[in-house]
């Protein structure tokens, strides 16, 4: 069941197309990843699902109401966790999530019983009390969550939540987001960490230059683009004449040279893997160390949208 709609939504800034016809349905208790390079549209996309920006065209629903006629009705049916941490500082951690909790709309006992639990859900019932100024970066990451949580709303979006933390705080918010999910909430997930969306999201949408460039689970992806391969081979030395004969192979897609190691991005490992080996013989090069990396979300990603750096 769609409980996102996007209907050839566009954004323009002035001559600039943010996104570009964008469809795109994301169904009920999902936890569906977002990712794009920087400037692809994805920020853009978000606010314009949370009514925080006006689409020049096209329509979006959220649980089959028109973010375009009803944005305030569809703000309260859901919570943002933005990039940006958005506490106040002097605030204590219970009175940042009342303080959120009374913009929802919620009063006395309802108000009071719903900070507790979202305080107990984050971990931080023992630190109520205390000023985030004094709390750790994973701390303040997850007091965040609870600020957006506390009116248990219908839809969660969680612009890349798990920035800058330890280890142990970006595992409790992975298991937050599964919770919340098992709880009922649909959930749109960006992050730049390809494990994450890997290890907890059941669809994946990737958005560039504004455009919907692929759609559907990790394993559907991989399967329906015709992904390459990744041969790292560690070497005794590197002649550059052996480099410029790897590049120009007609199957090989790219090569990397680090000190003595080599990484080669071809359509087919199994095919042209003695292709490689012949030419480093040619020159003499003796192998170390081979080993191939089977496609992943990150090679998917890097395949579609390129692996040269976005401003």
């Amino acid at each position: 069941m769609s409980f996102i709609q996007c209907e050839n939504v566009v954004k323009r800034y002035d001559d600039l197309i943010s996104v570009d016809h964008l469809s795109l349905s994301i169904n009920k208790y999902e936890i569906f990843g977002l990712l794009g390079p920087n400037g692809a549209g994805k920020s853009t996309a978000i606010k314009m699902i949370c009514g925080l920006l006006k689409a020049d065209q096209g329509q979006i629903f959220v649980g089959g109401v028109s973010v375009k006629t009803n944005s305030i009705e569809v703000k309260k049916s859901l919570g943002l966790v933005p990039q940006e941490i958005a506490i106040y500082e002097n605030l204590s951690a219970r009175e940042n999530v009342k303080f959120f909790g009374k913009l929802y709309g919620l009063r006395g006992e309802e108000l009071n019983s719903k900070v507790d639990l979202a305080l107990e859900f984050v971990g931080l019932t023992e630190r109520k009390n205390e000023k985030p100024i004094k709390f750790s970066g994973g701390m303040k990451r997850r007091l965040n969550i609870a600020c957006a949580i506390v009116h248990q709303p219908k839809l969660i979006i969680m612009d890349e939540p798990t920035v800058g933390i330890d280890p142990q705080s970006r595992n409790h918010i992975l298991e937050s987001v599964r919770k919340l999910n098992e709880m009922g909430s649909t959930i749109i997930y960006t992050s730049h960490y390809m494990e994450e969306i890997e290890s907890i999201c059941t669809k994946v949408g990737i958005i560039d230059s504004g455009r919907l460039i692929a759609l559907g689970t990790v394993e559907e992806l991989i399967d329906q683009n015709k992904m390459e391969d990744k041969i790292t081979l560690i070497v005794d030395f590197v002649p550059n004449e052996m480099v410029f004969e790897l590049e120009i192979h007609p199957k090989i897609k790219n090569v990397s040279v680090n000190d003595q190691t080599i990484q080669v991005y071809l359509n087919s490992s199994e095919t042209y893997l003695q292709d490689i080996l012949f030419i480093l013989s040619k020159h003499d090069v003796k192998v170390h160390t081979l080993k191939r990396e089977d496609p992943n979300l990150e090679s998917l990603f890097l395949s579609l949208t390129g692996r040269s750096l976005r401003d």
